[in-house]
């Protein structure tokens, strides 16, 4: 099919700041979607029909528009968190023709001399702003797209409640357009001036003196993380997440979450990686939520429930993590049986009897069983000892592609 259906993007200088090609589109086009903000930019000469977005938004009454001769508005470039990136989901790239404008996050890197390649782009509109904490770095740069004149507030309650209230803010509004303006602080002092609703916030991360140094890779301290004992440790920690070995766009099973560790450091690893935090005691599932937006990853869901049950109907896994319950009748064979071919299975045990059954499954479906020591120096009377911690047994297979 030829294109019929043209994105335009518009800026805060309306009509009059768009290219011929843009124009054209408008001119011949029989409907045109947008907010009404957009709209309103429209001259009287464009005689399209105009469709405000139906509240809950929805593509449905443009999308049965298919063939005819459609334009939608969007701010600044579509496809940088715009309706672009959701109409490219359902409508075919030699359907349509994107035409960017230049995006607010392109201006503000421009107004604050920022080399756009090393900022950090995030967006919070109609996304939790504790999404943000995951990528608060010293030196670290971020451009986020505000929600409403609300977010720059939020966001400075969250660098405050994270350790970076020293960290530079500027509030850019009406970016490109002759009401453009910006508001400039520090988050531990930031005076919630009056913005308005479309913004983008620069954050130039500073950590304060005291903040926990978290970083991205495996292995967060067990401070980190609210919890009742019943935690993966540190170490530990590291050495599953390595073997789980998380890329971009996968998604685990964290089953007996715990504390929810495992599934949270595995989102820390990419934006796109997901998880799944089965988890039966009413309590740690409290610690699951609290610990999953103070790391900065609220997308983690929380399923309720015990294994092997709480796993029906779930969304297939590319890797599972079984910290607890191997023994449970049931848990290992329905977690081997849901994990897509090539997946990783990572169980681990503690217990003589865990431990055999561990080594049973590796009889029947191979894979590697590890045993981890770890000792810390603790005091012993004038002196250091060495006290050894439990050890683990780790059982690390991978399932045939033809299973």
């Amino acid at each position: 099919m030829a294109p019929w259906l043209t994105l335009v993007g518009i800026g805060e200088d309306g009509f009059n700041g768009l290219g011929k090609q843009a124009r054209r589109a408008l001119l011949g086009a029989a409907r045109v979607f947008g907010s009404p903000r957009q709209l309103a930019l429209l001259p009287r000469c464009i005689g399209a029909e105009r469709e405000p977005w139906p509240s809950p938004f929805s593509l449905t009454p443009l999308l049965a528009l298919r063939g005819e001769a459609v334009c939608v508005l969007a701010s600044g470039d579509p496809m940088l968190y715009g309706v672009g990136a959701s109409l490219a989901r359902q409508v075919a790239a030699s359907e349509m023709t994107v035409l960017p404008a230049p995006s607010s996050c392109s201006l503000a890197a421009a107004r604050l001399g920022w080399a756009l390649q090393d900022v950090v782009t995030l967006s919070v509109v109609a996304r939790p702003v504790a999404a943000v904490a995951a990528h608060l770095y010293t030196g670290q740069r971020l451009l986020v797209l505000s929600n409403d004149a609300s977010s720059p507030a939020a966001l400075a309650e969250l660098l405050r409640a994270r350790g970076f209230g020293a960290s530079r803010m500027v509030v850019l509004e009406h970016l490109g357009g002759p009401l453009e303006h910006q508001h400039e602080g520090h988050a531990n002092t930031w005076s919630n001036p009056d913005v308005a609703a479309l913004n983008v916030v620069a954050i130039d991360c500073q950590a304060d003196p005291d903040a926990p140094r978290l970083s991205p890779l495996a292995g967060l301290p067990d401070s980190a993380f609210r919890h009742d004992g019943q935690i993966t440790k540190r170490d530990v920690r590291a050495i599953t997440l390595a073997r789980l070995a998380p890329q971009p766009g996968e998604l685990l099973w964290d089953v007996g979450a715990g504390s929810g560790s495992i599934g949270i450091e595995w989102m820390r690893a990419h934006p796109s990686c997901r998880a799944l935090a089965i988890e039966a005691d009413e309590g740690r599932q409290q610690l699951i939520e609290h610990n999953r937006d103070a790391l900065g990853v609220p997308g983690l869901q929380l399923i309720r429930g015990r294994a092997p049950h709480a796993l029906a109907g779930l969304e297939q896994p590319d890797a599972i993590f079984i910290g607890g319950g191997v023994t449970r009748e049931g848990v290992l064979q329905h977690c081997w049986n849901q994990l897509r071919p090539g997946g990783r299975l990572v169980a681990n045990a503690v217990t003589l009897q865990s431990e055999a059954t561990l080594a049973d499954w590796r009889e029947r479906h191979g894979g590697e069983l590890t045993r981890i020591h770890i000792a810390q120096a603790q005091p012993l009377g004038e002196f250091d000892t060495w006290r050894q911690a439990l050890p683990i047994t780790l059982l690390d297979l991978v399932k045939p592609l033809d299973a």
